[in-house]
């Protein structure tokens, strides 16, 4: 393995998007901080095309980094070796510079749901998603980063923090970890704790990327504050807050913005992203950039 990339293509520590189909012109004519893009693993499995003739040509301007909506990794039974062989052969010609996936599950006997659901955070969810990962990180002989969810509910079944089971996840696998700073925040304010103790307490030695993302506001059954993570509007002010002092600890790491639904317009995104470059250029200069997160006895 080679640390948090693959063989080419590194990803670097500067503010990257998620690519959609309507910015692929302005990606390649605009002045802008985007540095990096990020692909849904499941948009690019088919053999050909032109979404695929279009990816290739953005590869050759911008590292990729790739992440996965469909493996399911949190699942009780086991992967779909189907879904992680069309994987594998993305990645073998992707090379994309970081993989990642959910810690949830989709997929139920033969049948699969369109939502990330989460899970009980106890010793056999441990055993099962490390298996998980280890098959997968067998089969695309790379690392894989491991993203923590938004969470709505409690399980009674539950009897270790997100960050205990996030810690003893790497040390069996490693993996690294994808850190969603809007899920931190949104897990926060649904289940009423401190983002802050949660961040003192989550192992930021092991994250090789952030996500940054927009939410809804809802409310639950009995009228108390719900949100949903939805990636449909702008990072709102205390999660680029959060942000920022992510990376006053960690040094600037490759930070994604993204926006999956009710897409805008490209000058929006770029904002985004050049916002995030400002925080990010900031603590470069107070900050090494760190590389070689994971624990490499793991992936000997």
């Amino acid at each position: 393995m080679d640390g948090l990339t693959g063989d080419s293509g590194r990803i670097p520590p500067r503010p990257g998007v998620g690519y959609k189909p309507q910015h692929h012109d302005d990606l390649t004519r605009w002045d802008h901080d985007v540095a990096w893009l990020e692909i849904h693993a499941e948009n690019f499995m088919g053999d050909g095309g032109p979404a695929i003739a279009r990816l290739k040509s953005l590869r050759e301007r911008f590292p990729v980094s790739c992440h996965g909506v469909g493996l399911s990794i949190g699942a009780e039974g086991p992967l779909d070796p189907d879904h992680l062989k069309r994987l594998q052969i993305l990645v073998d010609w992707l090379q994309p510079g970081l993989f990642s996936e959910h810690l949830a599950w989709s997929t139920h006997d033969s049948g699969y749901l369109n939502d990330l659901l989460p899970l009980p955070y106890n010793s056999a969810t441990v055993r099962r998603v490390a298996e998980h990962i280890d098959q997968v990180q067998s089969t695309l002989n790379r690392q894989m980063l491991l993203e923590n969810p938004s969470n709505y509910v409690r399980f009674s079944e539950t009897t270790m923090s997100e960050c205990d089971f996030l810690k003893e996840v790497v040390s069996r696998t490693g993996c690294g970890l994808l850190l969603d700073v809007n899920n931190v925040f949104v897990s926060a304010t649904n289940q009423h704790f401190e983002t802050l103790e949660f961040i003192d307490d989550f192992p930021l030695q092991y994250v090789g990327e952030i996500h940054l993302g927009g939410h809804e506001a809802d409310t639950d059954e009995v009228g108390d504050l719900l949100l949903i993570d939805s990636h449909s509007r702008p990072v709102i002010d205390p999660v680029w807050a959060l942000f920022e002092n992510v990376i006053s600890r960690c040094g600037p790491l490759p930070s994604l913005i993204e926006w999956d639904n009710d897409v805008p317009d490209w000058p929006v995104l770029a904002a985004e992203a050049d916002r995030a470059g400002r925080i990010l250029t900031s603590a470069r200069i107070n900050s090494p950039v760190r590389t070689g997160l994971a624990p490499e006895s793991a992936l000997t």
